[in-house]
């Protein structure tokens, strides 16, 4: 199991040119897991593609109604004060920080697109490129 962060699921669904490594990590490894604020992350990143017409309804329910599948029993509540304990001795946002608690609580990687996680958190952190490698 990996936790995957908000960018990995968009490039899952939104075709791009990250799309297809992405597809390689599930292919690797399906078992994927994220917090509950995936999410509501998620419809923030579908909604920007719907406003500018790059995306229609139906496409984006779909794409919704697909992760939501992926991701069904693998979403997970996430401690307060470990989150709270990360952004306290980092930069990163506490979104971020959500996925990296996430990861650390299942001993496991957050494989993410995010410079800063990747930075702050070498050990748990891992982009895709890293992680297939």
């Amino acid at each position: 199991m990996i936790v995957v962060d908000t960018n990995i699921i968009a490039y899952l669904f939104i075709s791009g040119e990250r799309s297809q490594e992405v597809e390689q990590l599930l292919s690797r490894d399906p078992h994927w897991a994220s917090p509950i604020l995936w999410r509501s992350e998620f419809r923030s990143v579908l909604s920007r593609y719907l406003r500018k017409n790059i995306l229609n309804i139906n496409e984006t329910l779909l794409m919704i109604q697909q992760a939501e599948a992926l991701l069904a029993g693998k979403e997970y509540q996430v401690s307060s004060a470990h989150v709270m304990k990360l952004l306290y001795t980092g930069n990163c946002s506490a979104y971020d920080c959500e996925f990296v608690a996430l990861a650390q609580h299942l001993n496991t990687h957050l494989i993410t697109t995010d410079k800063k996680i990747l930075k702050e958190f070498p050990d748990i952190a891992k982009s895709v490129d890293s992680y297939l490698t």
